[in-house]
């Protein structure tokens, strides 16, 4: 495959091990970068590093990776990203943000023979290191298959789930259920104590019984249920605001996903009302 001229905007904790599979691809990337300090580090490992949007003008694609959707809004509309990229360059939204955000990009860059994809992602920067992030994708097929050879830097699998859009649904859900796993851990462990039970010797159990999960796994590395909700406090946290904010705003019911994550709450968000 020949090298693509591409951009990223948010090289940051996640955003900047993407940059780098992609340079290690062979790929010519241009970072937008307020920072002058990230600039040289982005500029050290081969990136063509810019504070100004118009130098992402030519890119075939850019993939956008920034911490918030109002980030995202900011950074695409206001700041002018969309208004810059040329007819036939694609968008990759890979920030966890609403739906609503993701499909009213869509709409705006169509107008300009812009393709926008949500390409949210599920897993850690070791996962984007080892080329083995999953990829929840929502677009059209066109451009889907356009996007494939930026996304195939760093994801497997990559995932087409869908219209524009649905990437970001699946991803909340997916955050939804592993939060309710961690608050269904916790309730266990409540329980435990009442029986007399350690959490240690309930969670090494757990590990090799059907009650096994990925939230279990990361709960008992950490070696409690408290341990590992400090440990993802800042980024679960977030999304899980997100999770609550989106459904309220799409009108969908929570239910039992909502009675598990009061049990998680106090610990994400301890200064609050569970």
């Amino acid at each position: 495959m020949s090298a693509l001229r591409l951009g990223f905007v948010g090289a940051g904790r996640m955003g900047g091990q993407m940059v780098r599979r992609l340079l290690a691809a062979g790929h010519e990337v241009t970072v937008l970068e307020a920072s002058e300090e990230a600039r040289a580090e982005l500029a050290a490992a081969g990136a063509k590093a810019t504070a100004n949007v118009a130098d992402l003008a030519d890119a075939q694609m850019v993939g956008v990776c920034v911490h918030t959707d109002a980030q995202v809004r900011s950074v695409c509309l206001d700041g002018g990203l969309i208004d810059t990229l040329a007819e036939g360059a694609a968008l990759i939204v890979h920030t966890t943000c609403s739906p609503r955000t993701v499909e009213l990009l869509g709409g705006y860059a169509a107008k300009r023979g812009i393709a926008v994809v949500d390409a949210a992602i599920s897993g850690g920067p070791h996962d984007i290191a080892a080329g083995t992030i999953t990829l929840l994708v929502g677009g059209t097929a066109e451009a889907f298959a356009q996007v494939r050879p930026f996304l195939a830097a760093y994801g497997d699998p990559i995932l087409h789930l869908g219209a524009l859009g649905d990437g970001q649904r699946i991803k909340l859900l997916n955050n939804a259920v592993f939060a309710a796993n961690i608050g269904i851990v916790g309730q266990a462990v409540a329980v435990a104590a009442q029986l007399g039970v350690a959490e240690t010797a309930l969670l090494q159990a757990l590990e090799h019984g059907s009650g096994a999960s990925r939230a279990l796994a990361g709960i008992a590395g950490r070696g409690s249920v408290a341990g590992f909700a400090s440990a993802v406090a800042e980024f679960l946290g977030k999304d899980l605001t997100v999770v609550r904010e989106t459904a309220a705003d799409l009108g969908a019911d929570l239910g039992a996903l909502n009675d598990a994550h009061a049990v998680l709450a106090p610990l994400l968000w301890p200064a609050q009302d569970a």
